[in-house]
C-alpha cells in the first residue's frame, strides 16, 4: 500500500492511520471533532464555491448555520454543477452514479479526498476482519478497472467478479480461486454475495473465508445467514454511495456507526424540517471530507432512522453515533388507498421464508394495487401464491389488488442493484 501511494501520488494510508486514531476517540471529542469540521466546510463554502457565494452574498457569514443552507438533490448538482465546483474541473476526478434511482448526479474530487474515501472503505473491511495482504473475492460492476482500480487489485490481491450477471463458470473460477488462497476476504454488493453463496452451497463447493463485507443494496435477513451458512462467516453491511458519502458500517454491533468525522447527517421529513432520533425521515448528507464539490445538505434519495442515544449499548466498541436502519430508496415503497405504506422490508420479511420462489420484484402502477414478478424454485406450487396475498392483506389491512406474474428471468438495474419494488407513481414521496 505505501508503494502504491508512491506510485498513484494518493495519500491513503496516512489517511488510513488517520482515521484509526479517530475511531479510537471518545463521545465527546467525536462530536467536537465533527463541528470543527462542519464549521471549516462552511466557510470553504461561503468563501470559495460561486454557488454559496451567490446565494449568500449579502448575508453576514458568521451569522449562518448548516441549516441556513438550502437542500440540494440530484437536479441542483446537474444544473448548476460548474458553480459548485472550486478550481479547474479538468484536473479534478469525475465520479457518475449509476442512475438506479432515475437521475444520475455527477461529483468531482481530488486525489487527497479520493484518498479519504478509499481509506475509509480499508477501515469498514478491518473492522470486519480484514488485514492489508489478505486475498479478496470483490464483487463489483466495474470489469474494466483502469490504471488506479488494477493497481489497488494488484497491490491487495484481489479477485474482481463482475456483478452485473453471474454466470456459473465464472462464479466457478472465483470460488476455486478463493479456495486456493490462505484467509481470504469477501467484498460486494450484498446481493452479488447471496446469490455465490447460493450456488456454493447448491454445487457443494466449500470454502471458508475470515470475514466478509458489503455495499450497495440492503443486506437482508436471509442474504446473511446464507452467507454463513455457506462461508461460515458474518458479513458486515456498510452504507455509502457513488457521491463518495461514506457514511456508515458494522463493526461489533447490528447497528451501523455513523462515520460523524466524514459526514454529517440529518433525518428530516417532507419539510425539511428535523425529525427527532428514532423518527424516520429523508437522509440528508453533508460531505465533510469533500473540498473540491462541497455536497451540503444534499438529499440522496434515501429514507433511515437514527438510534436514539438512549437506546445505544453500553459495551460497544467505538463512540461514534448509531444508525438505527437505513431503509433504502424512497421509490422502494408500495402506497396504499389508504394511505399506508410498505416498504422492502414487508415483502423481504414474507419471501424469505418461501424457498419455493427464487426471485421477486413488486411494481406498483397505480394506488389499486401491484403485480408481483416471481420466478419459481423447486417445489413450487399456486397455493403459495394465495397465502402470500393473503399475508399482504393482513398487513395492510384494506382491499388491494394484488396480481402474480410468473417470468423466467428479473433483470437487474443499470448498476448490476436488483430493485425489489418498482414505483411508477408520479410524485411518490413519504409523507411523514
Amino acid at each position: 500500500m505505501p508503494a502504491g501511494d508512491i506510485l498513484l501520488g494518493s495519500d491513503v494510508i496516512p489517511s488510513l492511520n488517520r482515521l484509526r486514531s479517530i475511531s479510537k476517540q471518545d463521545d465527546c471529542s467525536l462530536r467536537n471533532l465533527q463541528k470543527i469540521n462542519t464549521s471549516n466546510l462552511l466557510y470553504h463554502a461561503l468563501n470559495n464555491v460561486p454557488y454559496y457565494k451567490s446565494l449568500f452574498r449579502n448575508t453576514e457569514i458568521s451569522e449562518l448555520s448548516l441549516k441556513d443552507f438550502p437542500v440540494i438533490d440530484k437536479h441542483t448538482l446537474n444544473v448548476n454543477q460548474n458553480q459548485l465546483i472550486v478550481g479547474d474541473k479538468n484536473r479534478l476526478y469525475k465520479q457518475a452514479s449509476s442512475g438506479s434511482t432515475g437521475v444520475q448526479s455527477v461529483v468531482y474530487w481530488n486525489k487527497k479526498e479520493q484518498s479519504v474515501i478509499r481509506a475509509t472503505q480499508l477501515l469498514w473491511w478491518e473492522w470486519a476482519g480484514y488485514k492489508i495482504g489478505d486475498p479478496v473475492l470483490q464483487t463489483g460492476i466495474t470489469p474494466n478497472r483502469g490504471l488506479v482500480k488494477s493497481v489497488k487489485d494488484k497491490l491487495l490481491n484481489t479477485y474482481y467478479l463482475q456483478a452485473f450477471s453471474h454466470k456459473k463458470d465464472d462464479i466457478i473460477k472465483a470460488l476455486l480461486w478463493a479456495k486456493g488462497q490462505k484467509n481470504p476476504f469477501l467484498a460486494g454488493y450484498a446481493s452479488s454475495l447471496y446469490v455465490i453463496a447460493r450456488f456454493a452451497i447448491e454445487e457443494g463447493i466449500e470454502v471458508s473465508f475470515k470475514g466478509a463485507v458489503s455495499w450497495g443494496d440492503k443486506l437482508f435477513n436471509h442474504y446473511k445467514s446464507t452467507i454463513k451458512s455457506a462461508f461460515g462467516v458474518d458479513v458486515h453491511e456498510t452504507y455509502g454511495s457513488a457521491e463518495g458519502l461514506m457514511m456508515g458500517a458494522q463493526r461489533d454491533l447490528d447497528y451501523m456507526y455513523l462515520m460523524s468525522p466524514n459526514v454529517y447527517v440529518e433525518i428530516v421529513d417532507k419539510n425539511n424540517r428535523e425529525v427527532e432520533d428514532g423518527q424516520m425521515g429523508d437522509v440528508l448528507v453533508t460531505n465533510l471530507i469533500s473540498y473540491s464539490m462541497p455536497l451540503i445538505r444534499y438529499r440522496i434519495g434515501d429514507i433511515g432512522i437514527k438510534l436514539p442515544t438512549q437506546f445505544y449499548p453500553e459495551n460497544r466498541l467505538l463512540h461514534y453515533p448509531l444508525w438505527q436502519k437505513v431503509i433504502g430508496r424512497d421509490t422502494d415503497l408500495v402506497r396504499t388507498p389508504g394511505g399506508k405504506y410498505m416498504v422492502v422490508h414487508s415483502f423481504t420479511g414474507i419471501f424469505e421464508h418461501i424457498s419455493e420462489i427464487r426471485q421477486f420484484c413488486v411494481v406498483q402502477n397505480s394506488l389499486d394495487g401491484i403485480t408481483i414478478q416471481y420466478v419459481r424454485g423447486s417445489g413450487f406450487e399456486t397455493g403459495i401464491l394465495i397465502d402470500i396475498e393473503n399475508r399482504i392483506l393482513e398487513i395492510i389491512e384494506e382491499p388491494f389488488n394484488i396480481i402474480f406474474e410468473e417470468v423466467d428471468i428479473i433483470h437487474p438495474t443499470k448498476s448490476g442493484k436488483p430493485q425489489l419494488i418498482i414505483s411508477r407513481i408520479p410524485n411518490h414521496n413519504i409523507v411523514i
